[in-house]
């Protein structure tokens, strides 16, 4: 039995450490899924498992638990910058600056609330409990990406000296942080009068108000005397409106029309444009009827094609010549699960539906250009990946030198990998990098490099948890931790409906959003029908991930490094 008690004893051996962490992710996981009240604390109960871990001595070397750490952080960082890449410049459009500026100041009034729980209830000459509000901060907002910043920039601060173990007010803090986040939302919608029933309706009628960027799908007939033998271009220098004629039925004749095709009087038009659109079309070319598109020359067919050929990659529609070159439309594009209308000048990406109508043998012609190879898909773009990690510790490294800081800043490990992913994931194109995954891909290396990062600032952090619970001050970072959870969405969420008149369904996504916590989505999600909560979320998710992690950096090099 002995090889049985050196595998888990032997703290340098390969096959312990993989022991170890299987043990803890494992127990973690599964003990995360149990819900106490409708909520469970998700895969974050994996700290927790490694803090039991570390208190009984189950532990591994130093040295191997920092490079999983930091390794952990990095991958899964970095997949959130790739994920929130391309929505991340847009997020700022269309109503989204007043929800980021409203995010931003919920993340700012934390910080503040922080620094007013340090000043009245600790002893702020103990230069180790700034550091451990800084945790406990983390764990209030249900951050565990800026735990890791924290961290790293608190190696830099104190170099070769004991490093505090900012996971203990961090394990102290999150489940109320949670909690605390869906209890005060609660209470705004109390506070402000809101029945949810009026919400779901004002978001029915917003919908009927805004036609976005949708496709919409018009049977038009040629009435309007002017259009009579102008092209299809001509009309749509005039109308300055960007549609997609797919179809024309001309003399019992139907027709994939070109940019030089002529209009005449009694012409049957299938339209595509952005809903907004619409109403002026239809006024300008004439009224929608019945059309029986079976009535053709030859058989048209209309077929989703997936575009996976790298070269593709970042190539508008207008400089592909669908229409000239191929003779088919190209009338809308789905990506990521969202329809698009297909103006000329959208970029294609790899993973891009296009939807294409057109004669039978053209439409094959696309599909072979596009690639239209699913196979393709399912390979992760390792190669990409790796680059972006490269560019990223590089620029992470870059010291910034900044009068009365004893070190200069950096964006480290994990600002730096950040940074970096978010321009791939909007930019790479641009320079031919594929950045492409798969949903299931991009969860996978998130989750797996999260879990590595829980199990082990867990298991360094256990050997002195109970002590800072049962000695120290674990209490107070409880109620300390729950007051920066709740006072600052309070204030916001409120302004947010008083003077901004925001649905409360978007009021929800969007503290969830600022306090990354998927259990909020999750709950708002369940007491509304409709996609609020998750556009509110996904509007401020991107810039809250961005400035969680950086005033992380920012918060220990100014103050914690004095």
């Amino acid at each position: 039995m002995d090889w049985l008690i050196n595998l888990f004893t032997t703290t340098d051996s390969v096959a312990h450490i993989v022991v170890l962490y299987a043990i803890v992710i494992a127990v973690g996981v599964l003990f995360g899924k149990i819900k106490v009240g409708g909520i469970s604390l998700g895969v974050t109960f994996v700290l927790f498992a490694g803090i039991a871990a570390g208190h009984i001595g189950f532990t591994a070397s130093p040295n191997v638990l920092s490079f999983l750490q930091e390794f952990g952080l990095i991958l899964f960082v970095f997949m959130i910058g790739l994920q929130v890449g391309p929505g991340f410049f847009e997020s700022f459009k269309r109503g989204g600056i007043t929800l980021n500026t409203l995010s931003t100041t919920i993340i700012l009034l934390n910080i503040l609330v922080m620094f007013a729980c340090y000043y009245i209830f600790f002893d702020t000459s103990n230069n180790m409990n700034l550091p451990m509000m800084v945790g406990t901060l983390y764990g209030a907002v249900t951050n565990t990406p800026g735990l890791g910043a924290a961290n790293e920039a608190l190696a830099s601060v104190f170099g070769n000296g004991e490093v505090p173990q900012i996971a203990n007010g961090y394990a102290c803090a999150y489940p109320l942080g949670v909690l605390g986040i869906i209890g005060a939302t609660i209470a705004i919608r109390y506070f402000c009068k809101i029945k949810l029933d009026n919400e779901e309706t004002a978001l029915d009628e917003e919908e009927n108000e805004n036609g976005a960027v949708k496709p919409h799908f018009l049977n038009l007939e040629v009435t309007n005397s002017y259009l009579e033998g102008k092209t299809i271009r001509q009309v749509h220098e005039f109308l300055n409106r960007d549609f997609v004629c797919s179809r024309l039925l001309h003399d019992g004749h139907v027709t994939i029309p070109t940019g030089n095709t002529l209009f005449h009087i009694g012409d049957r038009l299938f339209i595509v444009c952005a809903e907004n659109d619409a109403e002026a079309i239809i006024a300008f070319i004439g009224p929608k009827v019945e059309v029986d598109w079976k009535k053709q020359d030859e058989p048209m067919v209309s077929k989703r094609i997936v575009v996976t050929r790298p070269s593709i990659n970042g190539k508008t529609l207008g400089q592909m010549h669908f229409s000239s070159g191929f003779g088919v439309n190209v009338t809308r594009i789905t990506r990521h699960g969202m329809d698009l209308f297909a103006s000329s000048n959208l970029s294609l990406q790899v993973g891009d539906r296009i939807m294409v109508v057109g004669p039978e043998g053209a439409v094959n012609r696309v599909a072979s250009v596009m690639g239209n190879s699913v196979k393709r898909l399912n390979a992760p773009n390792i190669a990409t990946i790796f680059i972006g990690i490269l560019v990223g510790i590089i620029f992470g490294s870059i010291p910034i030198a900044c009068p009365g800081i004893p070190v200069p800043i950096k964006l480290g490990l994990a600002g730096g990998p950040l940074i970096i992913a978010i321009l791939i994931g909007r930019f790479g194109h641009k320079v031919h990098l594929v950045t492409y995954t798969t949903t299931s891909a991009n969860m996978m290396l998130r989750e797996i490099g999260l879990v590595l990062f829980l199990a082990s600032v867990g298991i360094k952090a256990g050997a002195g948890f109970m002590e800072t619970i049962v000695q120290g001050d674990g209490l107070k970072y409880v109620y300390t931790g729950f007051l920066i959870t709740i006072i600052p969405i309070l204030i916001v969420g409120t302004i947010a409906r008083i003077k901004y008149k925001f649905n409360y369904f978007t009021i929800m996504g969007m503290v969830a959003g600022t306090y990354t916590d998927p259990p909020a989505l999750a709950y708002a999600n369940s007491v509304c029908t409709k996609d609020a909560p998750a556009v509110g979320y996904s509007t401020v998710y991107p810039l809250s991930m961005f400035l969680r992690i950086f005033t992380a950096q920012i918060i220990v090099l100014f103050f914690c490094g004095a």
